[in-house]
């Protein structure tokens, strides 16, 4: 249930020859601490770079994040990607709405996210792989201090570069 399918640095380890060689067409993208940090506006440069290699790679994408709408339209406009606001991650309602839209089977399918609690568990009561990334930068806000230190035992070892 919290063992993530697959793990890596960042997102811009996860390559289209990874998702080629595991099957995978379409990815569900979590948004503060994957895509960007909490609550910023911008994406990094990185991030840009990387969502392009994967549109140009034709892999599916969509974002499902548990912020509200008006978090999320802004940042998915700017990308260029449709999403799923207030997902409710773990439960699967979020992911159940974005996999009907981009018309994937499960077996072509992965989440991104960074937390334990929410993408991985999420994912795992979805039936879906996860991918795991460590987050951009540690939240600072009590709640995620207190959810970061339990997730802490469930944490899976860093990989090296371009592991997956």
């Amino acid at each position: 249930m919290f063992t993530p399918t697959y793990v890596f640095n960042d997102i811009t380890e996860i390559t289209p020859a990874f998702l080629g060689k595991k099957g995978i067409k379409g990815l569900l993208l979590d948004l503060d601490n994957t895509l960007t940090t909490h609550n910023n506006p911008e994406p990094p440069q990185s991030s840009l770079d990387w969502l392009e290699t994967m549109k140009a790679a034709g892999i599916k994408l969509m974002i499902v994040s548990n912020n509200n709408t008006a978090r999320v339209t802004p940042f998915a406009q700017r990308l260029g990607l449709d999403f799923v606001p207030n997902g409710a991650k773990p439960l699967p309602i979020g992911y159940i709405r974005a996999k009907k839209r981009l018309g994937l089977p499960d077996r072509e399918l992965a989440a991104v996210g960074d937390q334990i609690f929410t993408d991985v568990l999420g994912c795992s009561l979805t039936g879906i792989r996860s991918v795991f990334v460590f987050p951009i930068e540690p939240e600072t806000s009590l709640p995620f201090r207190f959810k970061r230190a339990i997730e802490k035992f469930f944490l899976p070892k860093r990989p090296g570069k371009n592991a997956g």
